[in-house]
């Protein structure tokens, strides 16, 4: 299910990455998530105390190739660091795009523009699902002392 870019017992990455995927379900139904960069940025401006978690999702490709997209990642992780957010990097669109717009994601229906962008969500609802972001969270700390300081996963569709 999931391949972690970092050293780390794999037992722990999967259920990092249940616990990630299980804490945006839940905060998306419960209102308590914020979905594309412009979105977050508007939240993070307007409320940032509000926010408990960033996440920050591109694959590989994105990362190489689409320079915008870094300069928005590297203005919101800053803006993140310094406002005490917790900051995860997630390899793994498609699988977002699963869990997130359920039925949507199949070989004909690949339009981004009508599955939105996942390249940033931020967590608003602490009451989201509390010890999977407990979990998640402790697994950005664990990863930060190990001098990795954006975490990072990389998620596998099922």
């Amino acid at each position: 299910m999931l391949k972690v870019t970092c050293s780390a017992s794999p037992p722990r990455m999967q259920s990092v990455g249940r616990a990630l995927e299980e804490l945006l379900v839940a905060a998306q139904k419960q209102d308590g998530l914020t979905v594309g960069i412009y979105e977050s940025a508007k939240l993070l401006n307007a409320d940032p105390d509000a926010v408990v978690l960033c996440v920050l999702a591109a694959d590989a490709l994105d990362r190489v190739d689409d320079v915008a997209l870094q300069i928005h990642f590297t203005l919101l992780q800053s803006f993140c660091w310094d406002s005490g957010i917790t900051i995860l990097r997630v390899s793994g669109v498609r699988r977002l795009r699963q869990l997130l717009t359920p039925g949507a994601v199949d070989a004909n229906h690949r339009n981004q523009d009508e599955l939105g962008d996942l390249h940033c969500m931020l967590v608003t609802n602490p009451q989201a699902d509390h010890c999977r972001l407990q979990e998640v969270g402790t697994y950005c700390l664990e990863r930060r002392r190990l001098h990795q300081w954006v975490p990072e996963l990389v998620l596998q569709e099922r």
